[in-house]
C-alpha cells in the first residue's frame, strides 16, 4: 500500500481527527482558521471546536481578489497566479495559527479548505443552454498541503455540482449533524455575504432537511461602504444605516429580482447582487439622489426582508420555529433588530438566538461546517445534499492534496 493511502486509511481509524477548517468569505475581511476536535462519523459524529481565530488578510490580497471577483470578463493571467499565490498565502496563514494555539503541524491530521469564490455561476443565472452550474474557488490545496506538510481537503463545491447541484449552499450536512433536535424544529440562519439556511424539523432524517440561500445578506452592504468610505470595510455597529431612512419604493424594487420567484433550494452570490444591481434598481424608481445612509438603510432592510420571508414561508409548515443565527451579519445590530421586528410581527412563535446557544461561536461555524466536511470524506461516509430539482445521489466532497 502507498504510504499516502495508508496514511489516510490510518487517520479514518483513528478514535478522533483534529481538523483545521479554513472559510474565507466574500468580504474579504480575513481568513477563519478553526481546530476542531471529531470524533466518529455520520449521526455519530461530536465535534470540538479547540480554537478559533480571524487572521485579517493584508491590503494587497484585498486587491487582488477584488480585481477579478465576482466579474464576468477579467485577466485569466490574473486567475491562474493568484489561484497559486492564495493557497501559498493561506498556508501561512495556517502555519501562523498552529502555532498560536500552541500545536506543532505534525499534530493535524488534516486541513479543509474552502478556497475564495472567485465566480459563481448557476444554470439559472448564466442562461447558456446545455451548460452545466458553475463556480469557481482558488487557492490550491496542493500549495496549503506542501507548505504545511498536512493532508489538505478543499474544492469541495465541484463534486456538488458534478452531481447535479448548484454548488451551494453546502451547510446542510453538517447543520444536521451538529443541530438536529427532536425536540425543536430548528432554522440555522447563516448570514454572510450571502444569507442561506437549513431547515431543521424535528422529526425525520436527514432527507427531511434542506438548505438555500435566500437573497443577500452583508454583500450590498459591504460593497457600497467600501466604495463611499475611505478604509472601511463595513459598516460597523451600523451606525451608516441607523442614519438614513428606508425608501420603500428602492426597498420593493431591489426584492423583484428573478431569483425570490425560484423555488428552494437555489443558490445566488454577488455576481447577481452588487452596486450595479443598486443602481438599476434607483434608476428603476427613481432614486438616484438618495443619500449613501437611505441607500444604506435600504440595503439593510432589504436583506431583512430577504430573510424573513424565507422563515416566515418555513414557518407555516414548522410551527414553533427556533432560528439560530451565525456569520458576520449577527454583529450588525440594527440588521439583527429589523429581523427580529419582521418575524415578531409576521411570525410571533418564531424564536431567534445566537449559535452561541448552542456552544458555537456564530464566526467559527463555516470554517467547523468545512472541517466536517472533511471527516465525513476522510471516514469514507457520503454526504446526501439537494439540488434544485431533488435530493442528489450520496457524494463525498473535497479533493485530497499530500504534502510531497
Amino acid at each position: 500500500m502507498h504510504p499516502h493511502i495508508e496514511k489516510l486509511h490510518n487517520i479514518s481509524k483513528q478514535h478522533s481527527r483534529l481538523i483545521i477548517g479554513l472559510m474565507s468569505g466574500t468580504s474579504l475581511d480575513g481568513l477563519d482558521i478553526a481546530l476542531c476536535k471529531i470524533s466518529g462519523s455520520g449521526t455519530n459524529t461530536q465535534c470540538d471546536l479547540l480554537h478559533f481565530k480571524t487572521i485579517d488578510y493584508c491590503e494587497d490580497y484585498r486587491q487582488h481578489v477584488k480585481a477579478i471577483f465576482a466579474k464576468p470578463i477579467g485577466s485569466i493571467e490574473q486567475v491562474c497566479i493568484l489561484n497559486a499565490w492564495i493557497g501559498r498565502y493561506h498556508a501561512t496563514l495556517v502555519n501562523q495559527a498552529i502555532q498560536d494555539f500552541g500545536y506543532q503541524n505534525t499534530d493535524i491530521d488534516a486541513v479543509a479548505s474552502h478556497g475564495q469564490t472567485i465566480y459563481h455561476s448557476p444554470s439559472e443565472q448564466h442562461q447558456y443552454a446545455d451548460f452545466p452550474n458553475a463556480t469557481l474557488q482558488i487557492g490550491d490545496g496542493d500549495h496549503i498541503a506542501v507548505l504545511t506538510q498536512i493532508i489538505t481537503l478543499s474544492d469541495f463545491r465541484q463534486k456538488h455540482i458534478a452531481a447535479g447541484g448548484q454548488g451551494a449552499p453546502l451547510v446542510m450536512y453538517g447543520d444536521y449533524l451538529m443541530f438536529h433536535s427532536p425536540d425543536e424544529n430548528r432554522i440555522m440562519l447563516n448570514i454572510g455575504g450571502i444569507a442561506n439556511l437549513t431547515c431543521l424539523p424535528s422529526k425525520g432524517g436527514v432527507s427531511d432537511v434542506f438548505s438555500s440561500d435566500i437573497g443577500p445578506g452583508n454583500t450590498m452592504m459591504d460593497a457600497l461602504v467600501q466604495t463611499h468610505y475611505s478604509g472601511l470595510f463595513y459598516d460597523k455597529d451600523a451606525k451608516i444605516a441607523a442614519a438614513g431612512i428606508v425608501h420603500q419604493g428602492l426597498l420593493m424594487q431591489l426584492a423583484s429580482a428573478a431569483f425570490f420567484l425560484q423555488a428552494v433550494p437555489k443558490t445566488t452570490g454577488p455576481e447577481v447582487f452588487n452596486l450595479a444591481y443598486l443602481l438599476e434598481a434607483q434608476k428603476q424608481v427613481a432614486a438616484t439622489d438618495l443619500s449613501n445612509e437611505d441607500v444604506m438603510a435600504t440595503l439593510c432592510d432589504f436583506s431583512a426582508k430577504c430573510i424573513c420571508d424565507s422563515i416566515i414561508t418555513l414557518g407555516k409548515t414548522f410551527p414553533h420555529l427556533m432560528v439560530y443565527v451565525s456569520g458576520g451579519g449577527i454583529h450588525n445590530p440594527l440588521l439583527m433588530k429589523r429581523i427580529q421586528i419582521r418575524l415578531s410581527n409576521q411570525l410571533p412563535q418564531a424564536k431567534i438566538a445566537s449559535t452561541e446557544q448552542l456552544s458555537l461561536n456564530p464566526d467559527a461555524k463555516e470554517a467547523v461546517l468545512f472541517a466536517l466536511l472533511a471527516n465525513e470524506t476522510l471516514c469514507a461516509n457520503t454526504q446526501t445534499l439537494p439540488s434544485s430539482e431533488t435530493n442528489m445521489p450520496s457524494v463525498s466532497l473535497g479533493k485530497i492534496s499530500f504534502p510531497d
